[in-house]
């Protein structure tokens, strides 16, 4: 039994899903959108080993700018967080003055635990040659919005900016001076002194968001902790990060991704709290790509809507995987999913377009398609002669009558598939009535013509249905000098097939 023609494009539809599906996962491999909105909806915990001290409003009125500060202030607020038990102790505070990096701070900022920030592209080496501290880079990635997502451990740098021009000699050195221009970020560098390994990497690690935490201070303030004035309880074994919280401090303050401006420290504790918690795992992009294609191509074979019901699952299934660290590009595979039911709606709309073409019990033409198809080829009949060839099928009535019309169905289908067998490749086939076919045959010679008879003649020669006997006349016509108009054609095969008939009934 042959297909329905509803499902004609399927051999079509399936490999261009997977393919518009593969090329969706190079062109869309991230949802930032999606990453957004789970990070507001679903914050993590607040980090407890990360303190913020802020130099605030109160501390510049009390001390003024803070680039005119007496650099004793810094020792004093480094001694009392080392009083304190601080694990690790940043300095958010970029010292760009070379003629103020003296040697008062060469004890306060020469401990391993202290971590200095430096500008990007600046030199890991300070100003002052007594700083010991490591550096590092105080940036974060902001998006062409504005917005602050993302982060990495690791910058590049250029070998100039460590004062390292020293020749490149072989793969191994040039290996090696790559990786040694690369800058490590504020962030990292507090993470080590920390004791945590991070290795540097310059791929973009997702800044979690988290909500304030309402039983502790957001912020200590900084004279506080030059003044001695905190409890060492709030300090000891953290991960404290000094930096400006002041208003009108519009160049250090950024936006997350609720849209709130933040101060820069603030966004730096995040990062390093991202760094404390468990990495959010990217999948590799042939899952990606898999997933889409399987998603697309699902779509596809479940037809109708149920590629929106995948596209949702596909959304919804980001939300467990993003609570076990698992960054699953949902909207990607969303719209996978809606590409393949935008193909089967395609699909549809194409068979709805060609209904009035096409029979759609056996696939063939109907008879406005035969029309139209002798039509575009008449004026090319005396290069190529068209021969046309009618079917008749006695007995289908009665196979209707006695057995149902599913019955008839299924001779007519057993008919057409016999046809199809027997035509040549280039023949169209069109069912012309209910119980007759036609076969237009072009640049067909006189033995195409014959050949073909006897090949669909004999084919059809012991077709019956149960009990019913069911007889075939095959009529024949070929364009020549007698046939001026497509009418005469068919009048011609009309009356062979009549003849045929007839014979056959005499000879019975």
């Amino acid at each position: 039994m042959l297909r329905s023609p509803d499902r004609s494009l399927a051999l079509y539809t399936v490999p261009v899903a997977a393919i518009l599906a593969l090329l969706l996962t190079f062109i869309l491999p991230d949802n930032t959108r999606l990453w957004d909105a789970l990070n507001r909806a679903l914050p993590g915990a607040p980090e407890q080993r990360v303190v913020v001290v802020g130099i605030d409003d109160a501390s510049l009125r009390d001390y003024g700018r803070i680039g005119n500060w007496p650099r004793e202030l810094y020792a004093q607020a480094l001694g009392t967080l080392e009083q304190a038990g601080a694990a690790a102790i940043g300095i958010d505070v970029l010292f760009s003055d070379p003629a103020r990096n003296d040697s008062r701070l060469a004890d306060a900022f020469s401990q391993p635990n202290v971590v200095l920030a430096t500008a990007p592209g600046e030199s890991r080496q300070l100003a002052s040659p007594d700083w010991l501290s490591p550096t590092g880079v105080s940036a974060l990635n902001v998006s062409p919005d504005g917005v602050v997502r993302t982060f990495q451990t690791g910058y590049p740098g250029t070998p100039e900016a460590q004062g390292d021009v020293s020749p490149v000699t072989d793969s191994a050195s040039a290996a090696a001076q790559a990786s040694a221009t690369l800058h490590p970020s504020f962030a990292r560098q507090l993470a080590v002194a920390a004791g945590r390994n991070v290795p540097l990497d310059t791929q973009p690690q997702l800044l979690r968001y988290s909500a304030p935490s309402q039983d502790r201070l957001p912020v200590i303030p900084f004279r506080d902790v030059v003044n001695g004035n905190v409890r060492y309880g709030d300090i000891q074994g953290k991960i404290v990060i000094i930096g400006l919280t002041a208003s009108g401090t519009s160049n250090l303050t950024l936006r997350d991704v609720t849209g709130q401006v933040v101060p820069g420290v603030a966004m730096q504790a995040r990062a390093v709290s991202s760094l404390l918690s468990p990495p959010f795992t990217r999948l590799p992009t042939w899952l990606i790509a898999l997933m889409a294609v399987a998603t697309a191509v699902s779509a596809v074979l479940a037809r109708g809507v149920w590629g929106f019901a995948l596209a949702l699952l596909m959304l919804a299934l980001a939300i467990p995987l993003w609570l076990g660290n698992i960054l699953l590009p949902g909207v990607t595979l969303s719209y996978a999913a809606i590409l393949g039911t935008a193909l089967v709606a395609l699909e549809r709309w194409w068979n709805l377009r060609n209904l009035s073409m096409r029979d759609p019990l056996t696939g063939f033409g109907n008879r406005v398609a035969f029309t139209r198809a002798l039509e575009q080829r008449w004026t090319a009949r005396a290069a190529r002669p068209l021969g046309l060839l009618l079917v008749d099928l006695s007995g289908f009535r009665k196979v209707n009558e006695v057995y149902g019309l599913r019955a008839g169905d299924e001779l007519l289908s057993d008919l057409s598939g016999r046809i199809l067998k027997h035509k040549r490749r280039s023949d169209l086939l069109f069912r012309w009535g209910p119980d007759e076919f036609a076969v237009l045959l072009e640049g067909a010679s006189v033995q195409d013509m014959t050949a073909t008879t006897q090949r669909i003649q004999d084919a059809l020669q012991e077709l019956t249905y149960r009990d019913v006997p069911v007889r075939i006349s095959i009529g024949a016509a070929r364009t020549g000098p007698d046939i001026q108009t497509p009418t005469d054609l068919v009048e011609a095969a009309s009356r062979s097939r009549y003849r045929a008939k007839y014979q056959r009934e005499q000879r019975g």
